[in-house]
């Protein structure tokens, strides 16, 4: 079903080293530092505990400062006297330190750093788990995660590098890379055998569309229904057939979703069928087995026929799960409809859809994300058309959302179309780019054009990338912007390294980019390694946007 990699593929590094790393950081810091013996997930509510010493180990979020600023007080009105410990993973930030001197708790407290910065989802996903990079860096221009990006992919470089190439597009790539090269210039300088060759940075604003249409590999259909997180999924009592809830780890290791992770849905029952019919086949092996042969059997492969059962269970109920949720939503008329905006075509009968859609009350994302996949494939929208979309927008789902309206028009997500900005006008320009045989990167002018099908053959036609078998021309359509950059950093990067392609992602990427890749890679020999700042999708991308809290 999956479709095999080449034999002259490489192999992928072994990125479990990080996992030892973080592990033995935190051991260090929890046990031999702060003797902790019991922990409890932070949950924002009051601490039950007798001990009198209390460590909390958190992300530099001001809510949950916050949160333990409250906690300190309540103690210290109740006659509580402990001690407080704060550790701040991946680095501790002014702005926190700020809020405990502000709430009057500074000198009751002490705090600490747990450099951890990458989290192994799987053999070839790293995430940094921060899905406020996005809003923060894109929207409110906060850059303070830029370093600790940087510190990541100093991380990894100090690992598995030297890098022999990095490839980036977008304002904070350029940001990121600049401040790992002085990571690695004040860092010492250690001579390695390089497991990984080419870098690419990416900006999510770079390409808006990839997450804002649907996700239609099987992967990418349950993150969107029920929400992956940290690589762990949790089943409800509709998928279990149980009152129970049940969490389940996905990744490489559960050889059922393994091989349908990157299939188009239409082919996944297909798949977990022929599933059932081989486990059945296996069972059925022990009729007719002497003592030995049954000895053997029950040692061996009973106990992995009776997981892979279990497993193949779990994902044809959550296959039939999707099924139902997506048949309701009319999957195939959303389906439809996004093909005809990607393409440029029945642009009135797809406006006619969305506002049905709105004035249903479908749903108030999926409202959102169809407005502003029309925005960003149409170079915005014609001012009656914004108009009259938002105002039915605001009727249907509340006036509150004016706010997400303008944050979605900061980042170019919603607007209006300006007089001389259609296509048609933009294709002009192209044209004559390409008729004077003008070499080079194209202007902003054409930036919207980039977001269109027949871009490779445009970026052929100006000779932007020269080689096919050249890593950056995998990526070529992205590497068209005001903010792209190519640095050689270690030209002696041994051939194997080579093939070996780091992709990181600042604002998040969606699963279906991943089996991209993965798809990319098995069919050009290469092998990828995504590093995100978190897994997204349309849903979370817009929930990090909205503004309704007046």
């Amino acid at each position: 079903m999956a479709h095999s990699a080449r034999r002259d593929s490489p192999e992928l590094p072994d990125l479990s080293l990080l996992k030892r790393l973080a592990r033995d950081q935190l051991i260090y810091l929890l046990e031999q530092q702060h003797e902790v013996d019991k922990l409890y997930k932070v949950e924002h509510k009051p601490i039950v505990s007798i001990s009198d010493q209390i460590c909390f180990l958190i992300r530099p979020r001001i809510q949950t400062v916050k949160w333990i600023c409250d906690v300190v007080n309540a103690d210290k009105a109740a006659g509580k006297f402990r001690r407080y410990k704060i550790i701040f993973t991946p680095q501790k930030f002014y702005a926190c330190e700020a809020v405990l001197e502000e709430q009057g708790v500074f000198g009751d407290v002490t705090t600490d750093e747990w450099a951890f910065y990458l989290l192994p989802l799987d053999e070839d996903i790293i995430s940094l788990e921060l899905p406020e990079f996005f809003r923060d860096n894109f929207l409110a221009g906060d850059q303070r995660w830029v370093r600790t990006a940087a510190s990541a992919l100093h991380l990894l470089h100090s690992l598995f590098g030297p890098f022999s190439k990095v490839y980036g597009i977008g304002r904070c790539s350029k940001m990121t890379y600049e401040s790992w090269r002085e990571q690695v210039e004040q860092g010492e300088q250690k001579a390695r055998h390089a497991e990984i060759g080419n870098v690419f940075l990416i900006d999510r604003d770079v390409d808006f569309i990839t997450p804002l249409c649907s996700q239609v590999v099987y992967e990418g259909l349950v993150d969107d229904i029920f929400r992956i997180k940290c690589g762990c999924v949790e089943f409800g009592p509709e998928v279990t057939s149980s009152d129970k809830s049940l969490k389940v780890m996905l990744n490489s290791q559960d050889k059922v979703f393994n091989e349908i992770r990157n299939e188009h849905f239409s082919n996944v029952f297909g798949f977990l069928s022929q599933k059932a019919r081989n486990l059945q086949t296996a069972y059925d092996k022990r009729r007719g087995m002497d003592i030995q042969q049954m000895k053997t059997f029950v040692s061996e492969e009973l106990k992995g026929l009776k997981q892979e059962h279990r497993l193949l269970s779990l994902h044809i109920s959550a296959s039939e799960s999707i099924m139902k949720k997506k048949t309701k939503q009319d999957f195939q008329e959303l389906l439809k409809t996004e093909h005809c905006l990607l393409e440029g075509f029945e642009i009135r009968e797809c406006i006619s859809f969305i506002e049905e859609h709105i004035n249903r009350q479908v749903s108030m994302i999926e409202s959102l994300r169809l407005l502003c996949l029309l925005s960003v494939t149409e170079n915005g929208l014609l001012p009656k058309d914004f108009k009259s979309l938002k105002a039915q927008y605001l009727q249907s789902y509340g006036a509150d959302h004016l706010l997400t309206f303008s944050n979605l028009k900061q980042l170019g997500l919603l607007v209006e179309q300006q007089p001389g900005e259609t296509l048609t006008v933009m294709e002009s320009k192209v044209g004559k780019l390409v008729n004077d045989r003008t070499a080079g990167k194209l202007t902003d002018a054409f930036s919207s054009l980039a977001k269109k099908s027949h871009f490779r053959a445009l970026s052929r036609k100006l000779n932007l990338v020269k080689n096919k078998d050249h890593p950056s021309y995998l990526m070529a359509p992205m590497l068209i912007n005001g903010h792209e950059f190519a640095v050689t950093a270690d030209p002696q990067s041994k051939s194997d390294a080579q093939r070996i392609i780091l992709v990181m992602f600042l604002g998040g990427c969606t699963f279906s980019e991943i089996s991209a890749l993965r798809f990319l890679g098995k069919e050009k020999g290469y092998k990828f390694i995504v590093v995100t700042t978190a897994i997204t999708n349309s849903s979370r991308l817009l929930e990090a946007l909205l503004d309704n809290n007046v």
